[in-house]
């Protein structure tokens, strides 16, 4: 069961890297989000976001794409060869393109602009409580083994053929729950609705897209699966 008032308390204290160019965005961020008990650091292009994670510890990240220096694609793609904190893109409504790019490059999520700061608040909020749950379940140190793999649901590393594969947050979460109910098939809603949770506004190609990636990381052949099949027309399950 979810001990609401831990989930809350972390929620309070959690610390987001905010980074946009441009000062009207990040003094919104900033009024909105400090007034529910979020610590807020701001960062003004893809160096200075890059390097304030290399330096500093994170539990969220918002990221807009259209930046000076470097993009937020580049810095995304850059934070995830050694962090999975969790990365939300800021784009353009109708840059299709981008969204599919940031997930492809490990962002968790994606919200256009202009946008309703109620939503980015729901998102946040969202991504940091089942973040909190995961933690909570994690009570004592658990292993999943099958065959070669081995997941590791405590400190969240994954190891195959003594190899270790460096899943971002959200890839991690569906193999975990992938793995842990094996044979089970979940429809892109049911992963979405777990994974993402309930308010997320998204839609079933966020799952196909991390689906994908999370193939090409643990999958020596993606197109033809050893662990996370698709069960045409359903969904995916895992086979071990």
């Amino acid at each position: 069961m979810v001990n609401i008032r831990n989930d809350e308390t972390r929620l309070f204290m959690a610390r987001l890297l905010i980074t946009d160019d441009d000062p009207a965005i990040l003094g919104l961020i900033r009024a909105i989000l400090e007034p529910e008990g979020f610590e807020i650091v701001e960062a003004h292009n893809g160096i200075e976001a890059v390097e304030a994670v290399e330096h500093s510890d994170f539990d969220l990240l918002i990221l807009d794409i259209m930046m000076p220096e470097m993009d937020g694609l580049e810095a995304c793609r850059r934070i995830r060869q050694f962090s999975d904190v969790p990365i939300i893109m800021l784009t353009a409504r109708d840059d299709d393109m981008n969204k599919i790019l940031g997930l492809e490059y490990g962002a968790d999520d994606y919200i256009t602009k202009p946008f309703n700061i109620l939503e980015v608040k729901a998102r946040i909020k969202a991504i940091m409580r089942r973040t909190g749950r995961r933690e909570q379940d994690r009570e004592g140190t658990r292993l999943i083994v099958k065959g070669d793999m081995k997941i590791d649901c405590e400190s969240r590393r994954v190891v195959i053929a003594e190899k270790e594969i460096n899943l971002t947050a959200k890839e991690f979460d569906l193999l975990e729950l992938l793995a842990t109910n094996p044979g089970k098939v979940y429809s892109r809603e049911n992963l979405l609705n777990i994974v993402w949770g309930y308010e997320y506004p998204g839609d079933a190609r966020t799952v196909d897209v991390h689906i994908r990636r999370l193939r090409e990381k643990i999958e020596a052949n993606p197109s033809d699966p050893k662990y996370v099949y698709t069960k045409w027309g359903v969904g995916y399950y895992f086979r071990g």
